[in-house]
């Protein structure tokens, strides 16, 4: 998505501003899974559908706090938080994170996202950080708050002609 007016230039006139919602994304057992075998957390609260179904406080099997914080770049990236005119960015880092609500498997996510602060850096990088809510339909609470930093990489050059930069 692009953000009216969003620009590396126009970064500070963002700040404390919601830059938007992301869509739902499902968080499916298959995903679920996936993370389980790429990070070797096989917990059975995760895995188990069985086994979690007739034990766990919540039902049946829910989603690593670690996949739920994973999935808040690619949303935010939806969104369009990388201005148009930047090169890239890179995660930086977390400051603070809570885990509310467990995600439980099928249920959809989305992210929102707020601009916090903005921090200009050597070289024509400029630290952003970004306040992440990612809901879960049919909650009151999140499953996460995080605040997330990125280093946006500025990107000077001009596209050669006939080529559009991001996207």
């Amino acid at each position: 998505m692009a953000i009216p007016g969003y620009s590396v230039a126009t970064l500070p006139d963002f700040v404390g501003r919601e830059l938007g919602v992301s869509g739902w994304v499902v968080v499916g057992q298959d995903r679920i899974d996936a993370f389980a075998e790429c990070t070797g957390d096989r917990n059975w609260i995760h895995v188990d559908v069985a086994r979690a179904r007739r034990e766990s406080p919540f039902g049946g099997p829910i989603a690593h706090g670690y996949l739920s914080l994973s999935l808040l770049a690619s949303l935010a990236i939806e969104i369009g938080v990388l201005p148009p005119d930047a090169a890239t960015a890179l995660n930086y880092g977390i400051d603070r994170a809570r885990f509310m609500t467990p995600v439980r498997a099928g249920a959809r996510v989305r992210n929102r996202v707020e601009l916090v602060a903005v921090e200009p850096q050597r070289g024509g990088r400029i630290l952003v950080r970004l306040k992440n809510t990612l809901e879960i339909e049919g909650e009151a609470r999140p499953a996460l708050v995080a605040e997330t930093l990125a280093l946006i990489l500025a990107d000077r050059s001009p596209a050669p002609p006939g080529v559009q930069k991001n996207g």
